[in-house]
């Protein structure tokens, strides 16, 4: 059993991991910029470069497109009840599906990289509906 009386940690310690992730947040920032992706956009190529086949097939340009592609038809057609409402959602996995098929990425790898745009979508339908009002 965890207590968290078993957690002493101290200011510095707290410091120093707050550190270690803005760190990482910069790195991230960084990576983006040196590939030419926002940050959106960024967030769909990791999604889609999870798969090794599909980066050995299409290669990091076509990736690149990939992600720029569907961020910006998904932007596009974020709505508030994204996260809420099916048919919402169908309307995206259909955009999905099409770029990536334009694009050639591999059919048998689909579902689990179409599974992963669809959570980077939900988390940033939310910052998009915002950000449109």
């Amino acid at each position: 059993m965890f207590y968290l009386s078993d957690c002493n940690l101290t200011t510095a310690e707290i410091i120093q991991e707050l550190i270690r992730i803005a760190h990482e947040i910069n790195a991230a920032d960084k990576r983006g910029e040196a590939m030419g992706l926002s940050e959106d956009e960024l967030a769909f190529y990791d999604a889609l470069e999870t798969n090794d086949s599909a980066v050995s097939v299409l290669g990091d340009e076509q990736l690149r497109s990939i992600a720029r592609e569907i961020a910006d038809k998904v932007r596009k057609n974020a709505t508030i009840d994204f996260a809420i409402k099916e048919t919402a959602r169908a309307r995206i996995m259909v955009i999905v599906r099409r770029i990536l098929n334009k694009y050639g990425y591999p059919p048998d790898k689909q579902p689990i990289a179409i599974e992963l745009v669809m959570k980077q979508a939900q988390n940033l339908a939310d910052v998009w509906t915002v950000d449109s009002e």
